[in-house]
């Protein structure tokens, strides 16, 4: 294969990878459909609150804890390998999932998925820098973007189909074709790649970052479900996996054969875009939480008519996505990142100004103008990371883009949740007052605590939901601004540092005769 013009059959190559990836992406989204089936005694698994938080958290756990060693060992071992390898088990963990007889079994066959998962997510990302051209790249990557995004709005319109339909085990088990045919595809289509002078292994350094990057995700998870970051339980491991972070990186500075070169960082281009990547996703995945709650409880509109909802959010990255490069090439990575950046700061300040009377055709336009900015900013910030980094190493550079963009993502609903709870709790404080004291902390944990108090209430209960609608508006509110705060700073550090278009060479300069 020529470095120069890419691999011959690169663009059927794309859409394998995109496909293979279509079963992570879609089971992200289309969980949380089947949540309320799966706590139903009768015809789920009884699971608890608890339980089924972490039949969500330990994928999200295991699958960020080891994107960076998958990354590195898919480098050195090969990343076709690694991707079949990480389909298979994702197939059989789905498989698993499917018929788990209990809330436990279900989490550890969801923390299995995670381990498939960690390993096909960064091998796509690597195999589309190893066989496109630097100057397809930019495209390929926004195509890839592209199918992420259509993914992630027909997961929940499939599984509120699924669920509809067949029972509660179909959301895992629709994992299971697509998996048979990606195999299929990957063992005729794919080609292998791996660096071909790797270094020496460097076990330590692999350990302290899946130690470090657990604790951290597991401090994230814990200030999620208790909807604050100051609770000992939430600051004991985050501050410990920053802590075992900061040794790894001393000790990837300090030998001459480290899994990640740390100096890498000094390389603006890719400092920038890990940092952008890092404060877009903080702020889209915290302002995203409430949108699923304002759509289902205050508008009302069902599981499969909110997913629906979302499709001109995935339309505008799935037309815009791969048109991005040319965005970036005709403006320069600066000036069309910040100016994206702006409209997505605006859009997540929009939400600051919805209520219950919104029109949803509003709600919508706002979506696709949301998705299309969105559409402008990931793929030419995964292809900078990308770029920065040698080809030999690109599992490496893609597990690190996302890595940060899982990290942050946790980040944001944990702390922007953490603002809407406490929020809405100041808020119906008063209007519960007059209830019993552990009603009044059912009810007032979150909206579903109230709506669900409220129902057991009867007549008596219906005084309660005006107020709760009226209390998490507030709450979105003010949710909304501190997302869009977060955005905002994100323009500023584009805006700072994001190298701008590089100036074209004069002609007249290169031919010029040098002076002795």
């Amino acid at each position: 294969m020529d470095p120069k013009t890419g691999h011959p059959r690169r663009w059927a190559i794309l859409g394998v990878l995109v496909f293979s990836l279509l079963a992570v992406v879609l089971d992200n989204t289309i969980l949380n459909v089947a949540m309320k089936t799966i706590a139903d005694e009768t015809v789920g698994l009884g699971a608890t609150q608890s339980e089924l938080e972490w039949a969500i958290n330990s994928y999200t756990l295991v699958f960020a804890g080891l994107l960076f060693t998958f990354g590195v060992i898919g480098d050195r071992t090969g990343r076709k390998r690694m991707l079949f390898v990480g389909m298979v088990l994702f197939g059989l963990a789905s498989l698993a999932s499917a018929y788990a007889q209990d809330p436990t079994q279900l989490i550890l066959a969801r923390a299995a998925m995670g381990i498939g998962g960690a390993a096909i997510m960064p091998a796509t990302l690597a195999i589309i820098s190893n066989v496109f051209p630097p100057g397809e790249r930019g495209k390929a990557i926004g195509v890839w973007a592209g199918g992420v995004g259509l993914a992630v709005a027909i997961g929940p319109i499939t599984g509120g189909l699924l669920i509809e339909h067949f029972w509660w085990g179909s959301v895992f088990l629709i994992n299971v074709p697509i998996v048979l045919v990606s195999l299929v595809l990957i063992s005729t289509v794919v080609p292998e790649s791996r660096d071909p002078k790797p270094s020496r292994l460097d076990p330590l350094g692999v350990a302290l970052s899946i130690v470090g990057l657990v604790a951290i995700v597991y401090g994230i998870i814990r200030g999620g479900a208790l909807a604050t970051v100051f609770s000992a339980e939430v600051l004991v491991p985050t501050v410990f996996g920053l802590a075992v972070l900061g040794v790894f990186v001393w000790w990837e500075r300090r030998i001459d054969h480290p899994v990640f070169d740390v100096r890498n960082f000094a390389n603006v281009r890719f400092s920038s875009a890990i940092g952008m990547m890092g404060i877009v996703f903080f702020a889209m995945m915290g302002g995203m939480f409430f949108l699923t709650f304002y759509l289902q409880i205050v508008l009302g509109f069902t599981p499969v008519q909110a997913g629906a909802l979302m499709i001109p959010f995935a339309a505008a990255q799935l037309i815009f996505a791969p048109l991005s490069q040319r965005v970036n090439e005709r403006f320069g990575a600066k000036l069309s990142a910040t100016v994206s950046l702006i409209v997505v700061t605006m859009a997540l300040g929009s939400y600051a100004l919805m209520d219950q009377n919104t029109p949803i055709l509003l709600i919508e336009i706002v979506f696709f103008v949301q998705g299309a900015a969105m559409a402008n900013i990931m793929p030419p910030a995964t292809t900078a990371i990308m770029e920065s980094l040698p080809r030999e190493k690109a599992g490496v550079g893609s597990a690190m883009s996302n890595t940060v963009r899982q990290l942050a993502g946790a980040l944001g609903v944990a702390v922007l949740g953490s603002v809407l709870s406490s929020s809405y709790r100041g808020e119906m404080a008063p209007v519960l007052a007059a209830l019993p004291a552990d009603a009044q902390h059912a009810a007032g944990e979150s909206i579903m605590g109230t709506m669900t108090v409220a129902q057991s209430m009867g007549e008596q209960g219906q005084a309660l939901i005006q107020p709760a609608y009226a209390a998490f508006v507030e709450g979105m509110h003010v949710t909304a601004m501190v997302s869009a705060v977060v955005a905002l700073l994100g323009v500023v550090v584009v805006a700072r540092w994001m190298p701008g278009k590089p100036r074209p060479v004069q002609q007249t300069e290169q031919r010029e005769p040098a002076t002795v």
